[in-house]
């Protein structure tokens, strides 16, 4: 039998005190229950923590990502030779530090060819519609040929003055479907992947997604929106086309896509502690591929390496809840990894995870400090997270406060990969320093730098590489993870127990999909 972690690598002191942590949370637990802050078991492991991670060694991560993109191009893409040695040292270093590690494998588009194009006819009475001019096929449809009934999904005809239909968003809003028939929904609020993938989990034998009839919003386009996974035949049609087929009983058409796609696998690195409750996983991921442009070192290497130093100085110590690590495949390309787990978790395994910390550029060279919206406060975008997402955004706003340091929010608006988390109603939030987004007079009064500048002039960029870190921030956000982690691996008293997804929850805006 293997040894405890904390015994076979702990220096003798360090060992000495995480025995008297460990023998504390196990006869004392109440102790573990006081609120964060409060001087329990928690605030001691989390000061310990914090200590342990060192900015220097999340530098040397980002030295090896930078060393690794270098020799492969300079990328480290999903897909390419970079990726897929990212994911070896991550591994591996995780495996040295003693967790529980998968290589857990996804798909992704590695390429799609419309051969023919697509067909779309109203059978009775008999019309067809314009191909490429009153509908397109959505990129990556799977090719299928399938005649079947229409059915409209919580469509809102006619269409309010101002965008309001969630059509698809829910899963709810497919209760009465019919397996087999054609979905045919409006376009708005929530992803149209999304809408996509919820349509697939009915039974869809084909998705017909029609545009939600307000100025500007009436006609069709070419879109790419990286979601093949319903594996039928999918496309976006005018207004005008979605409307006609509502308003006709019993519709039936002929819906013929003729594409090729050829699918991709690559890996996510999930690492899991050997110790904890399982019955409560607290959870922090970071996407590691970085777009084709470039090595991705701050987009997300800077991401990556934190939780990676993190993990590997926790790994020394007892925690009563269990904790899992995570670094996502494929998040440039759509929030494939993180999507795809989340996908895949039944829901007894969904509830095991308490808290999910998201961590993707954490030092932008004109940073500002911004922590994920939990509670809606600001008002900006899309609506509160999931009960307990605002307990998460006061944990690290606590965090920074203690230093004396400010930090601002910022929206959960779908672009990174606490997006499916939220989707299931699994409290989520974490850090942000910036990306293309130029920064305010006022932030700059708070965090320094410049205003009126990119937070990250080099994002998805060649130029993402070492120097385009700022140490301080990187140093510094790094111990909030830190800091983060060790309390919720010992309380999560502030968190609520595990619930329905709130339909909130299922409303991210994704960037040019609603």
């Amino acid at each position: 039998m293997d040894a405890p972690l904390w015994r076979s690598h702990a220096p003798s002191s360090l060992r000495r005190i995480l025995i008297v942590l460990l023998t504390t949370a196990l006869a004392l637990p109440l102790a573990v229950s006081a609120p964060a802050q409060a001087g329990g078991l928690d605030d001691v492991f989390a000061k310990l923590l914090v200590k342990k991670v060192k900015g220097t060694n999340v530098q040397k991560h980002l030295d090896a990502l930078q060393a690794i993109a270098t020799a492969n191009g300079g990328t480290r893409a999903a897909g390419t030779p970079g990726y897929d040695a990212s994911v070896d040292y991550v591994a591996n270093k995780l495996r040295r530090a003693g967790y529980k590690v998968t290589r857990q494998p996804i798909n992704f588009v590695e390429g799609w060819t419309e051969n023919n194009p697509p067909t779309l006819n109203l059978t009775a009475p008999a019309k067809t519609w314009v191909p490429n001019e009153d509908f397109f096929t959505f990129e990556p449809s799977p090719p299928g040929d399938v005649t079947a009934q229409v059915q409209g999904v919580d469509l809102t005809l006619p269409p309010t003055p101002a965008p309001t239909s969630d059509s698809g968003c829910q899963e709810s809003d497919f209760a009465g479907f019919v397996p087999g028939r054609i979905a045919l929904i409006q376009r708005g609020t929530c992803s149209f992947a999304a809408k996509i993938r919820n349509a697939g989990r009915a039974g869809a034998a084909g998705i017909i997604v029609f545009n939600e009839g307000q100025p500007g919003r009436t006609d069709a386009y070419p879109l790419n929106i990286g979601e093949w996974r319903a594996g039928v035949p999918m496309i976006f049609a005018d207004f005008a086309v979605g409307n006609e087929l509502a308003n006709t009983p019993g519709a039936t058409v002929r819906l013929k896509v003729d594409a090729t796609l050829d699918l991709g696998t690559n890996e996510n690195v999930i690492a899991e502690s050997r110790f904890g409750d399982p019955r409560n996983v607290v959870m922090a991921g970071a996407h590691l591929d970085s777009v084709p442009e470039g090595p991705g070192i701050n987009d997300n290497g800077s991401g990556t390496a934190a939780i990676l130093e993190v993990a590997e100085e926790m790994a020394h110590f007892p925690v009563r809840h269990k904790v899992r690590f995570a670094f996502w495949a494929a998040e440039e390309i759509g929030l494939l990894g993180s999507d795809q787990y989340v996908d895949k978790l039944s829901a007894a395994e969904r509830d095991r995870i308490r808290v999910y910390l998201n961590f993707d550029m954490v030092a932008s060279p004109n940073y500002a400090n911004k922590l994920y919206d939990g509670d809606d406060s600001d008002g900006v975008g899309s609506p509160a997270g999931p009960p307990g997402s605002a307990q998460i955004e006061q944990q690290l706003a606590a965090f920074y406060a203690a230093r004396g340091l400010p930090t601002v929010g910022t929206d959960f608006d779908g672009r990174s990969d606490y997006g499916p988390f939220i989707a299931v109603g699994i409290p989520s939030g974490g850090i942000f320093t910036g990306a293309e987004g130029i920064k305010t007079p006022e932030e700059a009064a708070l965090f320094g730098g410049t205003a009126g500048v990119a937070y990250d002039p080099c994002y998805h960029q060649a130029c993402d590489n070492l120097s385009n870190i700022d140490a301080t921030a990187l140093d510094l956000n790094s111990d909030a993870i830190a800091d983060s982690m060790a309390r919720y691996a010992f309380n999560l008293r502030a968190i609520p127990a595990a619930a329905a997804a709130p339909a909130a929850a299922t409303t991210l805006k994704a960037e040019a999909a609603s």
